[in-house]
């Protein structure tokens, strides 16, 4: 049997489930590494466990041997890494290029012809499910099979942090572009530059509502102001705040982050107008003027001016990215991702005051938590709990099993208890251990564990590995 349908087999069956050339760079310097509470061999384990999806036979040795800094360096620049893997298993998922335009249009024709059709409408489901099938066997067989590790990580963070539910309408549609467009290019660049691709990508519009958020009955449009007549997809609908509380409350300020009604409010009508054209139009995004409020603003204290346009969003994005309960937001996320559930605040105000002296360079900020001596403590060492879709993948590397580009892999990540955009509500899967340890997770966790290293070939002390409790820590 191929090593992959091996693989199939085996997590098919499954019940549930728990989580390079050296770069010529200088050694680092000892001085530092010495000063670390983790010995060289566990520094490289605890990078390969929070900075990757685990290590793979070989890769504690090999991290050790180069220096984990210089390891984490070349992480931190993943278009220095080679990654024929990577690219091949990517090769393998052809709706991830897919235009979401075409999609819907033949959702849309499939959709007419299966009104009285049993035939067509299981047709119409299969090839309306196949895009998030991919896209979530993608997101498993890269974290597994990926040279570039913590970019693999940083897409799994982010794309959580902005979380879409693939369940709601045409989402599903959307989601390769969502990923492949909206997260995994900015990941290391600026957060302005993610926050701005989230918000123009159409599976964030369609999914928190501001595709219909139009100017209500006492603000002007850009097409009142100039004496014409609404114009748009349909009727202009009335203020919808769903976007605006959760991309203060959630993608940038935070809960306490010092915003009020007033603000939603504010950040909504700013937003009004920026929706999705019709697949007929290419089905991205789209600024419609007649729904847009052109009225003016104040947001956050600052005062937008009347007249505007799409601009109004941007300068709303401009405001929440400089904000500083932006910066702490950012820097909470991380260290809480590599450090620990609840990172020291020191660690925390470095990272964020590193966030506000680069104009949210993500990259650094990164690079200030994982080169930390809070992130090489022995505090944070194996003390966190792995996710659902962590422990698959950190299996499935320590086994040294190929990458699954079938579902099943990602089906039994969903099985564990974390389906890949598949949370509903936008706060997206929890961080913390303690909401993966419920008895039943850790019985599911067990069981997929142990019919792994029954269906897998592998050595005894893979096996021991796999079996031991400490593997489900990292």
């Amino acid at each position: 049997m191929r090593p992959g349908s091996r693989l199939a087999a085996t997590l098919f069956l499954a019940l549930g489930g728990c989580a390079r050339a050296p770069s010529p760079a200088a050694t680092p310097v000892r001085s530092e590494a010495e000063a670390r509470e983790l010995s060289a061999e566990e520094q490289a384990r605890h990078a390969l466990d929070r900075l990757a999806f685990g290590p793979r036979p070989g890769d504690v040795d090999r991290v050790r041997s180069m220096g984990v800094d210089r390891w984490i360096d070349l992480q931190l620049h993943p278009e220095r890494i080679a990654d024929p893997a990577g690219n091949d298993v990517s090769s393998s998922f052809p709706l991830l290029r897919a235009d979401p335009a075409s999609l819907l249009r033949d959702v849309a024709a499939m959709r007419t012809g299966a009104a009285n059709d049993t035939a067509a409408r299981r047709a119409l489901r299969m090839q309306y499910n196949a895009v998030g099938r991919e896209v979530q066997a993608a997101r498993l067989a890269r974290a597994t099979s990926s040279e570039r590790q913590l970019q693999e990580v940083l897409v799994d963070l982010w794309a959580n942090h902005f979380s879409v539910f693939a369940g709601k309408g045409p989402v599903r549609l959307y989601l390769a572009r969502y990923e492949e467009d909206a997260i995994r290019p900015h990941v290391l660049g600026k957060f302005r530059d993610l926050l701005g691709a989230v918000a123009h990508s159409p599976a964030m519009l369609f999914y928190l509502d501001n595709w219909q958020s139009a100017a209500d009955s006492l603000h002007p449009t850009l097409a009142r102001r100039a004496g014409g007549r609404a114009r748009g997809p349909r009727a202009p609908r009335g203020l919808n705040e769903n976007y605006a509380r959760e991309l203060m409350e959630l993608h940038t300020l935070g809960v306490d982050g010092g915003y009020t009604q007033r603000d939603v409010i504010e950040v909504a009508r700013a937003l009004t107008g920026w929706s999705i054209a019709a697949p007929r139009e290419g089905g991205g995004f789209v600024f419609r003027p007649a729904l847009h409020d052109a009225g003016e603003k104040v947001v956050l204290g600052v005062r937008i001016p009347a007249g505007g346009d799409e601009r109004d969003g941007e300068k709303v994005l401009d405001i929440l990215a400089r904000h500083p309960s932006t910066a702490r937001m950012v820097a909470t996320t991380l260290a809480r991702r590599f450090a620990s559930d609840d990172p020291p605040p020191a660690l925390v105000e470095r990272a964020a005051t590193t966030y506000r002296s680069t104009d949210g360079d993500l990259r650094a900020v990164v690079r200030t938590i994982v080169t930390s001596p809070e992130f090489f403590s022995r505090a944070s060492y194996r003390s966190k709990v792995k996710s659902p879709l962590e422990l698959v993948a950190s299996a499935l590397r320590a086994a040294g099993v190929p990458a699954d580009t079938t579902p099943r892999a990602a089906r039994a990540v969903a099985q564990l208890g974390q389906p890949i955009y598949g949370h509903q509500t936008p706060e997206g899967w929890p961080e913390r251990s303690a909401e993966w340890l419920s008895a039943g997770a850790v019985a599911d966790r067990v069981n997929f564990i142990a019919t792994l290293t029954r269906r897998v070939s592998m050595d005894d002390a893979t096996r021991a590995l796999l079996e031991s409790p400490d593997f489900q820590r990292r």
